[in-house]
């Protein structure tokens, strides 16, 4: 059988595999660099400069997002590239938490979870697409739901008062 693809298509496909693989690399270094002795677990670079306080998890966000834009040049759709943005930012923003925020940040691995859904990219894109796309919207309602409940606290408070001071 005679590979009809053409010479462009199939360097378009080595440039993305490279770059999958440069997230690869990129995310085990960030997640999974080093054993803590005695045991199996895993952490990386990412859960280490977290521990710096003030800027660590900002400068691990920073670095998680070239694994983003990794995904992005391997042709990763908008709707994974959204929740692949959505792992990075709990993580960054649980991590901020002293002490709880850093071991979340250990335990999270966000550029793990991120290059796994590369990979579920490069074997279906539109499903992995479809599915990215129906979690951000539970994400999207479960925000509103709890902006909606943080309001109906604060309102259900105020009226509290409100009832013993009058």
């Amino acid at each position: 059988m005679i590979d009809t693809a053409s010479p462009a298509a199939v360097d378009d496909d080595r440039t993305r595999h490279g770059k999958a693989t440069a997230a690869h690399r990129l995310a085990g270094l960030l997640d999974d660099a080093f054993t803590v002795p005695g045991t199996n677990f895993r952490v990386g670079l990412d859960g280490l400069i977290g521990l710096i306080p003030g800027v660590g998890d900002v400068i691990g966000a920073a670095l998680s997002t070239l694994v983003i834009a990794l995904a992005a040049r391997a042709g990763a759709p908008r709707p994974v590239l959204a929740r692949m943005a959505g792992n990075v930012l709990i993580e960054t923003v649980v991590g901020l938490i002293p002490v709880l925020g850093d071991l979340f940040d250990f335990a999270w691995k966000a550029n793990r979870k991120n290059v796994e859904l590369l990979d579920a990219v490069m074997r279906d894109p539109d499903r992995t697409a479809r599915r990215s796309t129906g979690w951000l919207v539970a994400g999207a309602i479960a925000i509103l739901l709890f902006i909606a409940g943080i309001i109906g606290g604060i309102y259900a408070l105020i009226a509290l008062l409100a009832s013993a001071a009058g």
